[in-house]
């Protein structure tokens, strides 16, 4: 990036698991974090919006952490600039704000040290960091992502014909993904996972027919996680049993939670959070558009104030 130049670069959120899709699936979402990079005599970070406001400034902040990571593997030094943050992502909702850190770290690494990293590259990469493919593979490339993350490679379908309407129930308590995770059990029992498996099975075949109905009767039948994680977050069981009342496919725990998203016929997503919010008044209710692009690059001249 030469000197006047300035980088932006614009990473969806995304929910994740869909209920038995646990940490294979995941669909990006239109709540974006957006960076603006420019030349700079150090590392810095401003951040610009309330969902960002305390993160760390320096090179502390996960984005760089990750971009420094990404230029030392590749052997080179990670020019020095400055990054203004912009988020609408919040933070340990369950819809993606680190996936998306991860990739906005990975593409100013590649940016500013021109890697010329491929789509695999980034998805390999990011799958590394956070340990499974979906949200960071929903962020990367858009629309419903569906993969495997193993030690020796990382494997990804996407999928950008999507005919559904998408609402979060968002509650104002946080979930570390730590503390969901603790409530899991460590085993399953063989009779259970076999099961379990087949829900999961069912769900990806309605999604890959845009059999809504279907999907969202596999969602409420998850034995991964929601039953257990119900316990720290019982919105989950309120939503579902409002969803045939009110017309819409089904719900699901977006990632570790507490942010539940439901699914609704095409163009019947704000009647839908509406009457949600109604229901749910001390949640954020919204309307979600599906990001269908993935993570975005301009380059453009920076604009001086006069």
């Amino acid at each position: 990036m030469k000197e006047g130049e300035m980088l932006k670069i614009t990473v969806p959120g995304s929910t994740a698991n869909l209920g038995p899709g646990f940490d294979s699936i995941g669909l990006a979402l239109g709540k974006y974090l957006t960076l603006e990079v420019k030349a700079a005599k150090q590392i810095r970070f401003i951040p610009m919006t309330e969902d960002v406001k305390d993160i760390p400034t320096n090179e502390d902040n996960l984005i760089a952490k990750v971009a420094l990571k990404v230029a030392s593997m590749h052997n080179k030094p990670l020019p020095a600039c400055e990054v203004k943050v912009w988020s609408e992502i919040p933070m340990a909702r369950g819809i993606g704000s680190s996936a998306a850190a991860i990739i906005a770290g990975i593409e100013l690494a590649n940016q500013l040290c021109q890697l010329q990293l491929t789509n695999d590259d980034k998805l390999r990469i990011s799958s590394l960091e956070e340990g499974h493919p979906d949200n960071v593979g929903a962020s990367l490339y858009g629309g419903l992502v569906i993969g495997l993350h193993e030690q020796e490679q990382t494997e990804i379908i996407c999928v950008k014909n999507i005919d559904v309407d998408a609402v979060v129930v968002v509650p104002k308590y946080e979930v570390f993904t730590s503390d969901a995770r603790n409530v899991l059990p460590q085993v399953l029992e063989y009779k259970t996972a076999v099961e379990a498996s087949a829900i999961g099975n069912m769900l990806v075949a309605g999604l890959m027919t845009n059999n809504w109905p279907l999907v969202g009767k596999m969602m409420n039948k998850d034995l991964f996680h929601q039953p257990y994680r119900s316990t720290l977050i019982p919105e989950i069981k309120l939503v579902q049993e409002k969803m045939a009342e009110l017309g819409a496919y089904g719900s699901a725990l977006s990632g570790a939670g507490p942010t539940v998203i439901c699914f609704i016929e095409k163009g019947k997503g704000n009647t839908l959070a509406k009457k949600l919010a109604a229901d749910f008044t001390d949640c954020d209710v919204e309307h979600l558009s599906i990001d269908l692009e993935g993570c975005k690059v301009e380059l453009t001249q920076e604009v001086k104030s006069v």
